[in-house]
């Protein structure tokens, strides 16, 4: 396998998103990946459809890309040996199960980093290895509502709001992997690994890091201010004659070049609008006077004359939407993968100009046990 990991040898003890997506991440970048099963069904996320290709959901296939799977029994003495028999050489340890259970099964940081001290063991919590809630358990959802995104997430009036995305399960996978990286940039100079752990409520509670600080400074919180950020204005979607975009007006003098634009060159010195801190405190005025002139044209219309100017704006797509822009098309970042008909999204990293391809596809339940297990 080619790419900036090459040669660095990862176990997955992981199912349904975040452990299998860090390894999906480092597969992508060359690290040869070996995913541990459970012999009945494997990874529950291979039931997690419809659709299904091959038996197992898309999400499956778009998480396990590059992995070989090797099914084994943590409840058996032997299997664990097996175990322990991969990660004698390994790199690096992915493991996302519930708390408490890798000491109960013998399979902990302590015991795999003393069969191989330069071990850098990742686990992935809900909620944390410490606390009340360390052995609760974790889904994306739980954690946006415990972490207080979705109390962020909506417009005033609306119930608390789920973001469709699982952001807080994608975001861990994200800082797993920061964190593997850094620790072998450090076994470099110490020889030895280290224990890594994230959670999901380390990412929710990253998500809403400037409103936990502003509130510990005034005890104000931050209130809901749907598809626009509470403190710059205009910096939020409005409609149109036809269909919504979004403006980001920033900084001063890109409001001065809205204004004009917009057709109303004396907001750039009016004292309510002038400065960043005014429009703050006449949102609604200010709004209430953007809202109707922005409904008197098409999107298209508007974004042509924004763009003219410099003013930051872009149209609110669809999925479809997206996926046909220009580009979306030129960053290169659809992949097929080997074997199959399905596009994924790849590596959203480029190296030297060329993002990695997927060489192999997710694989069947146990594919590798032969190889890797005699």
């Amino acid at each position: 396998m080619n790419g900036p990991l090459a040669g660095i040898k990862v176990i997955e003890i992981g199912q349904a998103l975040a452990g299998p997506l860090a390894g999906a991440i480092l597969a992508d970048m060359g690290a040869d990946v070996i995913k541990i099963e459970k012999p009945d069904g494997g990874d529950d996320a291979r039931s997690w459809g419809p659709p299904f290709i091959e038996d197992a959901s898309i999400m499956f296939h778009v998480t396990n890309r590059n992995k070989r799977s090797v099914t084994l029994d943590m409840k058996n003495a032997a299997d664990i040996e097996k175990l322990k028999t991969l990660v004698r050489d390994a790199d690096i340890l992915i493991q996302n199960l519930r708390s408490g259970v890798v000491n109960d099964l013998g399979i902990g940081p302590k015991q795999m980093c003393a069969i191989n001290p330069r071990l850098i063991y990742c686990s992935i919590w809900a909620f944390g290895p410490k606390g009340p809630l360390s052995k609760a358990p974790g889904f994306d959802p739980l954690l946006q509502a415990y972490g207080g995104v979705m109390m962020q997430t909506g417009r005033p009036d609306d119930p608390p709001t789920f973001c469709a995305p699982a952001i807080n399960d994608k975001a861990t996978a994200q800082w797993c992997v920061i964190g593997a990286l850094g620790a072998l940039q450090q076994r470099h100079v110490s020889g030895k690994g280290c224990v890594i752990d994230t959670s999901l409520l380390d990412s929710a509670a990253s998500w809403v890091d400037s409103s936990l600080a502003t509130y510990h400074v005034t005890q104000e919180l931050s209130p809901r201010t749907g598809a626009a950020t509470p403190t710059i204005v205009p910096y939020q979607a409005f409609e149109t004659a036809d269909h919504p975009l979004v403006i980001a007006a920033g900084y001063d003098r890109l409001f001065h070049k809205l204004a004009t634009v917009l057709g109303f060159p004396e907001w750039c010195t009016d004292p309510r609008f002038a400065r960043g801190r005014d429009r703050f405190v006449n949102r609604d005025t200010l709004l209430g006077l953007l809202k109707p002139v922005l409904l008197t044209k098409k999107r298209a219309e508007w974004l042509a004359a924004f763009e003219a100017v410099g003013v930051p704006c872009s149209p609110v797509n669809t999925i479809a939407e997206l996926s046909q822009t220009e580009q979306f098309k030129a960053s290169d970042l659809m992949r097929t993968l080997p074997g199959s008909d399905l596009p994924v999204v790849g590596l959203p990293i480029s190296f030297d100009g060329e993002r990695p391809h997927p060489h192999s596809g997710a694989p069947r339940l146990g594919q590798h046990n032969d190889e890797l297990l005699g």
